[in-house]
């Protein structure tokens, strides 16, 4: 449970903001709430089992202080790339305009390729390097769906009240926080 709880938590924080939240958004204006959501938790699970596999591989070989002190050097790096923010580039933008067809099928596509080497995918693996595969397998993609379901839901409403920045600063403030502690944990 401890897995999950972790992965769960931090996943969500690195998903505020991100550009595949950005799509949700975008899907979520032309699109059934329901399908989107559907279509996220598809694509989440798949590349999430995948993230976790290579985390866990990565894991089991190396050392766990060693692993420890990557991965709060990771978390750093996490912090920096929050603080830096996310925006729909013309490939993101375009995938959004051309989904016509399945609407499940396009936007469960258009996310599992967002996520490729994306903040998310790389928490995961880091994650999944120290915890337990189940645990950060089904708590980082429970905090993906999660974060995208607030962006379909109130993501527009509460966006107009809190700013981007203070989402940002929040997220990468906490990132700051567990990397620190996990490179202290490794030096130890």
């Amino acid at each position: 449970m401890d897995a999950f709880f972790i992965s769960f938590g931090v996943i969500f924080l690195a998903e505020l903001g991100d550009k595949s939240q950005l799509m949700a958004l975008a899907f979520a204006a032309r699109y059934r709430a329901t399908t989107i959501l559907a279509a996220i938790t598809a694509a989440t699970t798949l590349a999430h089992f995948f993230s976790v596999l290579v985390g866990s591989a990565i894991g089991n070989a190396l050392p766990t202080r060693l692993m420890s002190t990557l991965a709060g050097i990771a978390f750093l790096g996490f912090a920096a790339w929050t603080l830096r923010g996310d925006a729909l580039d013309d490939d993101d933008a375009a995938r959004v305009e051309r989904s016509t067809r399945s609407v499940f099928l396009a936007v469960g596509v258009a996310f599992f390729l967002a996520e490729l080497g994306d903040k998310t995918m790389l928490a995961t693996i880091t994650l999944a390097a120290d915890n337990g595969f189940v645990g950060t397998w089904t708590g980082s993609t429970a905090g993906m769906v999660a974060a995208d379901a607030l962006a379909i839901v109130v993501g527009h409403r509460l966006g107009t009240r809190l700013p981007d920045k203070a989402i940002r600063v929040g997220a990468a403030a906490t990132f700051v926080v567990f990397g620190i502690w996990l490179v202290i944990e490794g030096l130890r």
